[in-house]
């Protein structure tokens, strides 16, 4: 290989870098377009400049992120709808594992998101991993950049915490085709510990979705962060309050926390229960 390499007039380290280059920006690529997306509910007539200064994106400059805003159908054309185009090409994409599914019980299924938080008119980036179960959130993070490193990898590494204690059949990991859930970073995580699933369309994670809105409009909205450092304060204390104080109508009113206690404890009583029935 390495006198193909010197054929081509390059080194074998000059190759990767730039396929991990490549690899980068097709991750960035593909969350932006979700973000972007989720922008428009709130600015329908933010145009390409101004999203630009806000996501400020690693892996292109301005001219290039206006053609890519424009390749993949964002521009805003007068009295018609917005609507979104994915260029799959080269993305890897899971089956979605979780339609049509039953659920009876917590880790069994978890659903993961990123969602932008305007500050200060900077965009930074929420990242959400959440027991669809329960509803209880057991990773998140905030970050400046939409790099896997800073988002998915870091809310993932906190879920781990939990998913490592499970036993038996593999949880599966729900989320958008978004590159952070394809990265090979993120995949070596979850290889062997969940099974990775991904939706076709936002209508297809609509849970992931309501969390992302609770925690940015019911409370770091009232909280009102004022730099990046309390917005990673606030949001920490937003997760507590929507996990241990939120009563959720799914959960006979019961926050997720309290519900998974009781769900525990009901479990341990039926567990008693089989045990004096079928003694060993």
């Amino acid at each position: 290989m390495n006198q193909i390499y010197r054929w081509l007039g390059t080194s074998k380290q000059n190759v990767h870098q730039r396929l991990n280059k490549e690899i980068d920006k097709n991750a960035e690529i593909g969350q932006m377009q979700m973000v972007i997306r989720q922008v428009r509910e709130d600015h329908p007539e933010m145009g390409s400049k101004a999203l630009f200064r806000r996501i400020k994106p690693k892996t292109m400059g301005r001219d290039k992120f206006i053609e890519f805003y424009g390749n993949y159908g964002f521009k805003i054309v007068p009295r018609k709808s917005f609507r979104r185009t994915t260029d799959s090409s080269g993305v890897i994409r899971f089956p979605n594992l979780i339609q049509g599914r039953e659920l009876t019980g917590v880790n069994q299924v978890l659903v993961s998101d990123i969602t932008y938080y305007e500050m200060n008119q900077k965009f930074y980036y929420l990242t959400f991993i959440m027991d669809l179960f329960s509803r209880r959130i057991i990773g998140y993070h905030a970050s400046k950049r939409l790099r896997t490193v800073d988002t998915t990898i870091p809310a993932l590494k906190m879920a781990m915490e939990r998913i490592n204690q499970v036993s038996g059949e593999k949880p599966i990991l729900h989320s958008d085709g978004g590159g952070q859930y394809y990265s090979k970073e993120f995949l070596s995580l979850t290889a062997g510990k969940l099974r990775n699933s991904m939706c076709k369309n936002v209508y297809e994670n609509p849970h992931a979705e309501r969390v992302n809105g609770i925690i940015k409009n019911s409370y770091l909205r009232g909280y009102n962060p004022a730099t990046f450092q309390e917005l990673t304060r606030h949001l920490k204390k937003a997760v507590y309050m929507y996990n241990n104080e939120k009563p959720h109508s799914a959960l006979n009113y019961l926050p997720p926390q309290e519900f998974e206690e009781k769900l525990k404890q009901k479990n341990k009583c039926n567990n008693q229960l089989l045990k004096t029935v079928n003694p060993i």
